[in-house]
């Protein structure tokens, strides 16, 4: 079987972890991937609700549709401070001790960018004592402190800045020398890098079905796939990452088959005929349970998707926070995926 090729997958993941796309806010980020399908000389097409999908012809009968999302985590600015400082509204489902001291970037209306940091309102240690470690992280405590010479809500306003403007955290994105993959937002960038991976190769050898990849932009609000799926799918496999913790069994360096979350159990045949696949591809696959996980395979069930749905992805820690992978996880992602459709 043809291996996904790494450096390019790797390439398009860097560049798509570069660029913003907190929920709500994706233009960037699936304008991006739409270039890259050009340099492909892949037609694609932009739904209304602004995801992406796009095929590769099958040589039989027999459709299958991949999501994953591209839309990350982040904030709305919800008011401005006397201070100059921002209030914000989370995006995504993420504790705010893990954001905090994170460096970020308000996108104003006019379109100028101001950067800033995510900082609490007892963050000095040398004021506050022992306020600081007392203090609980949650939304009202927390506030951006801009880069910008302000001292009122006036000074803030004269920037540019509104209610509503989004606020994107900084990526991060490092390569390691081991191959260990750092930064925010892997959740779900890792997928959707090795969806033009495994296109890459399905053009040079065509699937034995046809395949989509269906790209959504709200998945972190709990309803990306809610529409968009395409109307002739067989099966949705939703790929995402794979949370890796105590008591579970999913790893950075596999891709994993995830049987059950908290929206219930996924397709038992389906997620058998996956199996079946990555024994037949000597993958080593892991098979895990997330208590407190949805996925796009969620949405578009909820939505009323008449289709089985099955979950898979790469092993990511410390998830919604500052995460890490390996790239033995998206090459396991992509082996996996073209194993099922019979391609490479």
């Amino acid at each position: 079987m043809t291996a996904l090729d790494l450096p390019y997958t790797l390439d398009i993941l860097l560049r798509l972890l570069d660029t913003p796309s907190p929920t709500g806010f994706t233009g960037a980020a699936v304008a991006l991937i739409e270039a890259e399908l050009s340099a492909l000389g892949v037609p694609f097409v932009r739904t209304r609700k602004g995801a992406l999908t796009w095929e590769v012809a099958g040589t039989g009968a027999g459709h299958v549709t991949f999501s994953g999302h591209v839309d990350t985590l982040g904030a709305m600015v919800r008011g401005v401070k006397n201070s100059g400082r921002l209030l914000l509204s989370a995006l995504g489902g993420y504790d705010w001790a893990t954001v905090e001291g994170e460096d970020v970037r308000v996108h104003t209306q006019s379109g100028r960018v101001v950067t800033g940091t995510v900082v609490n309102i007892r963050q000095s240690l040398h004021v506050h004592g022992a306020g600081l470690r007392e203090l609980k992280r949650e939304q009202s405590v927390m506030e951006v402190r801009l880069d910008e010479a302000v001292f009122s809500s006036a000074d803030t306003f004269a920037l540019g800045m509104s209610v509503g403007d989004f606020v994107s955290f900084d990526a991060r994105p490092r390569l390691t020398p081991a191959g260990y993959i750092k930064a925010r937002h892997l959740d779900n960038k890792a997928a959707v890098a090795v969806f033009l991976g495994v296109t890459r190769t399905l053009l040079h050898t065509p699937p034995a079905r046809t395949v989509a990849f269906h790209v959504t932009t709200y998945e972190e609000v709990g309803h990306g796939a809610a529409t968009g799926i395409p109307p002739h799918t067989d099966e949705l496999i939703a790929v995402d990452m794979a949370a890796i913790g105590d008591g579970q069994t999913s790893s950075e360096h596999h891709v994993t088959l995830c049987v059950a979350d908290s929206g219930g159990p996924y397709d038992h045949e389906l997620s058998n005929r996956i199996r079946a696949a990555a024994a037949r591809a000597g993958i080593a696959l892991r098979v895990d349970m997330y208590p407190y996980y949805a996925s796009d395979g969620t949405a578009a069930w909820r939505a009323g998707g008449d289709y089985p749905v099955a979950l898979i992805g790469p092993g990511v820690d410390a998830s919604h926070a500052y995460e890490r992978t390996h790239t033995d996880a998206l090459e396991a992602t992509g082996a996996l995926m073209l194993a099922y459709v019979g391609g490479g």
